[in-house]
């Protein structure tokens, strides 16, 4: 593969004379057109990626190649955009997130590169943004304070008294501490490690917290000196604005200021191992049971991922042998007894100069790795051996074709999708075009798959006669936690004792003169900004159309999907006893994994892959509109497909809702299993979500089921089920009989279809429903879900295992239909905004905060995300409200606050997204004219309905709490008069 960009010249280009056309090249599947452009000074490429979308995106990225793990690149993201040449105050990026319709805003460092994205559907908004991200990246000013607040520093615990001991402050310090108390970052950390044993990703990018401390201002300008240019640096846009437009942009306010460097910096190839490397490690656990909690991977270095032949074949291999439970082995993982449930870390990671493959097994012991990497070999030597079936193959490359088919951006624009799609290749001076355009691609790959020995060549030549392979064995032990504490507390002490009396009184200064500058309050009108007379009206809501044919109520809406039909199946939720109802997230999950009539489960997930690009299952329970004690339920059952694959879809969906299978009882325990592990690790990077829902469990139906069902007591249940079916095969048959039973109970209630696709394939949707769901059941005596009323206070402290704190504090409001919605929306925008970001993550150290109406379980609530501290984080929760009522402010506040509310209001989905939330909106009250009442209303919002709403719904004594937290918080409960709960099964 060549490593130029691939394009097709084109003709007459309207870009600025500073760049030079290098061609053009259309892309059907993504319904654009891709521009590459070389910058003539300096050398930067730009890659513009032309759609008729005005969701228009931005993004630079860097190479950025750290040679320790002192987190430079990280802590350099974050501190670049703490003030500018032009924009000379402390706090631009987050200020202009308040002066912004922005859809989306960002920086994000990974292991060799950094990028800052955004995107806007406003014309104004966009060259706003791009002033101050150009400004920041290229022109930074990285003042000495920023580094400290944003990176690391030394304080007394009581910063202005020099007396109390030392401790360690910093918002990256803080976030690091809390991301690598995943055991999951952990392993990919130590396993990454050992596979670039040279290459910069033998170091945590994100920074070690035992060696950010090392980290100086001095080396940080240093970084940045020789890593942030533009001759290191790639430009890509999407979107409708003209690229000569956006040019002019760039050239103006950044790149007509350099030249070109002659440094070309770039990751070498990796030295490569003659033999197999096998290693131990360890990581921290609460507790002295340490039994089946051991992690065993093995890992492979592949070749180079700008090679996108090589990259689609790792795509294909990890795919035959990983997707699902057909998959060769994905199947001996799942079924072997040598540990719970396959690695976290299953597949290719491509993100990287050269590929790695890896697999493995977690809930294992130490003494199974022997066993563990046999049972991979062997596996490998049989597929080599015996091949796979040729519908297998088949099957992974339709998931490629479905994923690049497919326009999503329900989580992220989508133009910003598929730039980072090609980014690493970009980065790596390869083919991002060729990434975005795979049709050739495929059709070659297509052809070299049809050859009987492909798959068992690539086992063969990638895996098993690849010598450069790692076995990782990644231990618990329990006393590391205590034993770094204490080592970081020995070594704080040790300073401590050196600093003599001036030495001590300059840190108390330094302190201060961090918390004046935390406290200034910079003018905001040097950024620019858009106002509310910049908001467009509110998007049309989308067309739909009732089918009148069908069996049951159906909803067809005609959305530009690029080929692809999606299908979901709506059940009403009927009212269940509590021992069923507890039972809902399980039976979801298994309903898309189990067998389907004569179909063992094996059989189904391959008769998945066949036809569709995956099925899911998923309940929802919500209060009313206009009453939050009133509830409502369903169950959905979706899943999407080519276009051409519409009857299949639907084949599939009715064989899955009244056809699937509870018997296969071996798979129900695995299932049980992975679920339990996946919940575990989500603890450390969705705490605040967590705390937040324990908080608000009080307050409404819904947001008690939520807690007891995808909470913090809901994962206690299922560690409990998951232990007692552990070795209990009767528990395990009841478990299955139970699961029957609901099921039963789903398959009986009404039920309705979403049906999404282009016009065209409206008929051919509806053939299929009414080919497939000839009947629906008789609803005449059926009782939907009602659930008994909650108000409730809640008070609690759970402990799990965490190096940092997530708190919540909430207070009972009201539903999104009431007037005062829209004031406490904008109020906890407001609070974010003026008070919590600057109190709890830049003076207190925590990664973030912020607070929200949530308006369908009416709650009112505030949090804080890997936060070092407990007590003065609640404290400061009271304090935002007490702050805020004790002042005027300014109506700039104000519209801030509105601003961010319609942003978030208007932000753009995928056309199959946008059809969703219209279908799932109406069906529980939140129609149109609820939602354009409640936008109406957040633009009439004054300062003097947010002191009113303030005053009635945040008062003192009406407050629920929660906080996750690691064993170190758990001796603090009395004193905050919070119960202690443990996440122990």
């Amino acid at each position: 593969m060549s490593n130029s960009p691939a394009t097709v010249p084109q003709g007459e280009h309207h870009g600025h004379p500073a760049f030079e056309s290098l061609g053009a090249r259309p892309i059907e599947a993504l319904q654009v057109t891709v521009e590459t452009w070389r910058h003539r000074a300096t050398g930067a490429i730009h890659y513009h990626i032309a759609a008729d979308n005005p969701e228009n995106v931005f993004l630079v990225g860097l190479r950025t190649m750290p040679q320790d793990s002192t987190g430079v690149a990280h802590i350099l993201e974050h501190t670049v955009l703490c003030g500018s040449q032009n924009y000379p105050v402390r706090d631009p990026f987050f200020m202009m997130i308040r002066r912004s319709l922005n859809t989306f805003m960002n920086a994000l460092t990974s292991s060799d590169w950094t990028a800052y994205p955004f995107a806007s559907t406003n014309r104004k908004d966009f060259f706003n943004l791009l002033d101050v991200y150009l400004d920041a990246v290229f022109f930074a000013n990285l003042d000495e304070m920023d580094f400290a607040q944003e990176g690391h520093r030394l304080e007394f615990k009581e910063p202005s008294d020099p007396t109390t001991p030392l401790v360690r402050r910093g918002v990256v310090y803080n976030e690091m501490k809390g991301a690598m108390s995943s055991a999951t970052a952990v392993l990919f950390q130590e396993l990454t490690r050992y596979l670039f044993p040279t290459v910069t990703y033998h170091h945590n990018s994100g920074g070690d917290p035992e060696q950010i401390p090392q980290l100086t201002h001095e080396q940080l300008k240093a970084f940045y000196a020789s890593h942030y240019h533009p001759s290191n640096a790639v430009f890509m846009t999407f979107g409708d604005l003209p690229v000569g437009e956006i040019q002019t942009a760039i050239e103006e306010r950044a790149l007509s200021a350099f030249q070109r460097l002659d440094r070309r910096m770039e990751v070498p190839d990796e030295h490569r191992y003659h033999a197999p490397v096998r290693v131990e490690e360890g990581y921290a656990v609460d507790g002295p049971d340490t039994a089946r909690k051991t992690h065993h991977v093995l890992g492979w270095l592949l070749g180079r991922s700008t090679d996108l032949a090589e990259q689609l074949r790792a795509q294909v291999l990890s795919g035959v042998l990983l997707d699902n439970s057909a998959s060769p082995l994905r199947h001996a993982l799942e079924s072997s007894d040598l540990g719970t449930n396959p690695s976290p870390l299953l597949g290719v990671e491509d993100s990287n100069k050269e590929m790695a493959f890896v697999c493995g097994l977690e809930g294992s012991d130490p003494e199974h790795a022997d066993a563990v990497e046999r049972l991979v070999l062997d596996t490998l030597e049989e597929v080599a051996r015996e091949g796979v079936p040729a519908e297998r193959v088949e099957a992974v490359l339709h998931q490629i074709e479905i994923s690049q088919r497919e326009i999503e951006g329900d989580g992220m624009p989508f133009g910003l999708q598929i730039i980072l799609d090609g980014l690493s290749a970009a980065i790596h001076r390869g083919d991002p075009v060729g990434v975005w355009d795979l049709d050739t691609a495929l059709a070659e790959l297509r052809a070299e798959a049809a050859e009987p020995d492909f798959i068992p060549r690539l086992v063969r030549e990638r895996l098993l006669d690849n010598p450069h392979r790692v076995r990782l064995t990644l231990r618990p032990e329990p006393e590391m936690t205590q034993r770094r504490e204490s080592a970081e507390r020995t070594h704080l002490d040790a300073i401590a004792a050196t600093l003599d009396h001036d030495q001590r009184q300059q840190l108390v200064e330094r302190a201060a003169e961090l918390a004046d500058r935390q406290n200034r309050e910079d003018d905001p009108e040097l950024l620019p900004k858009v106002g509310i007379e910049d908001i467009p009206p509110a998007a049309e809501p989308p067309d739909f159309t009732t089918l009148a044919g069908t069996s049951a109520p159906a909803s067809f809406y005609g959305q530009g999907t690029n080929g692809l039909v999606y299908q979901q199946v709506v059940v009403e939720l009927p009212e269940l006893e509590p021992e069923l109802l507890e039972l809902l997230p399980l039976y979801t999950d298994c309903l898309t994994e189990v067998g389907v009539g004569e179909r063992d489960y094996r059989e189904a997930q391959a008769w998945q892959d066949a036809v569709t690009g995956g099925i899911h299952a998923y309940s929802t329970v919500q209060g009313g509109v206009a009453d939050v004690q009133t509830t409502a339920g369903h169950l959905v059952l979706g899943g999407k497909a080519l276009a051409r694959n519409a009857d299949h879809l639907s084949e599939l969906l009715e064989a899955t809702l009244n056809g699937a299978r509870f018997d296969e009882h071996d798979w129900l325990r695995d299932i049980v299993a992975e679920q339990r592990a996946r919940q575990e690790r989500a603890v450390t990077g969705q705490g605040h979500v967590l705390a937040m829902r324990a908080a608000s469990a009080g307050m409404a139906p819904a947001a008690s089921l939520t807690h007891r069902l995808r909470g913090l007591e809901g994962l206690r249940r299922l560690k409990a089920l998951d232990s007692a079916m552990e070795d209990d095969e009767g528990a395990v048959r009841a478990f299955a009989e139970r699961l029957l039973a609901l099921h039963e109970r789903i398959r009986q209630a009404p039920r309705r279809f979403l049906l999404v696709g282009e016009p065209e394939h409206a008929e051919g949707l509806e053939r299929a429903v009414n080919a497939h769901w000839p009947t629906a059941p008789a609803a005449e005596e059926f009782a939907g879900l009602a659930l008994p009323p909650v108000r409730e206070a809640v008070h609690q402290l759970w402990v799990t295992q965490s190096q940092v704190s997530f708190c919540a504090r909430a207070y009972p409001t009201v539903t999104k239909d009431h007037p005062d919605a829209a004031p406490l929306t904008a109020l906890g925008v407001l609070l974010r905004n003026q008070f919590l970001h600057r109190a709890i993550r830049e003076q207190g150290g925590a990664y973030g905060a912020g607070a929200s109406q949530d308006v369908d379980n009416a709650a009112f609530r505030f949090f804080s995300y890997r936060d070092p501290r407990i007590q003065g984080t609640l404290d400061d929760f009271d304090a935002a409200v007490e702050w805020f009522l004790g002042r005027d402010h300014d109506w700039s506040a104000v519209e801030e606050s509105i601003l961010g509310v319609v942003s978030s209001l208007d932000k753009p989905r995928s056309p199959a997204g946008e059809a969703r939330q219209d279908f799932h909106g109406r069906l529980y009250g939140r129609t149109p004219e609820v939602r354009q009442r409640f936008r109406d209303r957040v633009l009439a919002v004054r300062q003097a309905d947010l002191e009113r709403v303030a005053r009635e719904y945040l008062a003192e004594g009406t407050s629920s709490t929660a906080v996750v937290t690691g064993a170190f918080g758990a001796e603090t409960a009395d004193d905050l008069g919070l119960v202690v709960e443990r996440l122990e099964s």
